[in-house]
Order: C-alpha cells, then structure tokens, then sequence
C-alpha cells in the first residue's frame, strides 16, 4: 500500500505483483479534507480513513514518501502533522512502514526523478493498465510510491538470491 500524504487530499493505493511480475490495482481513493476544519478534525479523519483501509484490504506492508525539505516551514509542519498520523495508523494496524524520497518514487514509475505530475499520472495508468488517469494526482502519487515499493523489494530480493 502507498499513501501520499497531503494537506488537502491524502491519497492512498494498494497495489499487488502477481507471480508474473503484473501490477494490479487493487483499491485506490483519497481521503478529502474540508479546509474549515479544525487540524485536530482533518488528522483524526485521516487516521480513521487509512485505518479502514489496511483493514478492509490488508496490506503487508504500506511505504510512503520520507520527508523532503521544503521552503515553506507552515506547509512543511502540516505535513509532518500527516505523515505522523498515516505512520501511527500503519503501526496501529500492526504493519511496517518503507520509505522512500520523492525522486527515488519518479525514478521507480516514470524512469526520471524530477518528472511532471501529470507523467507520473500517465505512467501509474499505463502500468496498472487503468482505463483513465487517477485522480486527484495524490491517488497517482500514493500508487506510484506502492509501485516503487514492489519494484524495490524485488530487486532487494533477486540481489540477495544472487549473494
């Protein structure tokens, strides 16, 4: 599972490899917040919202974006504030959190770190074989940082059968 953590939308992905190394989509969607409410409202709907989700499609293991520094310390505080959350709520659920930089995510998807959101849209649909785009691009995020997560873990695992 992939969550792209966002202070408007938070998006989610479950993603799963099959025996021939296809990806399929399992679920994918995003947790909206009103921009009314109050931060306590906006984190607790989050928690609750990634919570159902590992448990109604129970994932073995969820991977999210690592912190990255950004020039606006307001904006950055609030995404700190959602990225500790979906982490309690994965570790609440009792599974493991992998982490991954921004461009190591384009990287796995696109083939280019510093790719356009609207690629990483592109590519997630073409390698999900999904007939249209996801949207918003939060849900293309959290399904690419899944799909870098399965492309990582298998090359872990080929280089350590090779050792």
């Amino acid at each position: 599972m992939g969550i792209d953590c966002g202070s408007e939308y938070t998006g989610y992905g479950v993603v799963e490899q099959d025996l021939h190394a296809r990806l399929h989509c399992v679920t994918a969607g995003a947790v909206k917040l009103v921009a009314r409410d109050s931060l306590e409202l906006k984190l607790a709907k989050i928690y609750r919202e990634l919570c159902a989700v590992i448990r109604e499609f129970q994932p073995e293991v969820v991977a999210i974006e690592d912190v990255f520094y950004a020039v606006n310390a307001k904006s950055a505080l609030k995404l700190g504030h959602v990225r500790g959350v979906a982490m309690l709520a994965v570790a609440e659920c009792g599974l493991t959190v992998a982490a991954y930089a921004p461009l190591a995510v384009k990287s796995a998807v696109v083939g280019y770190g510093k790719a356009e959101k609207c690629q990483v849209q592109a590519m997630v649909a073409r390698l999900l074989n999904l007939p249209q785009l996801p949207e918003p691009a939060d849900v293309a995020d959290a399904l690419a940082i899944a799909i870098c997560h399965l492309h990582t873990s298998a090359t872990l695992t080929r280089m350590g059968a090779k050792a």
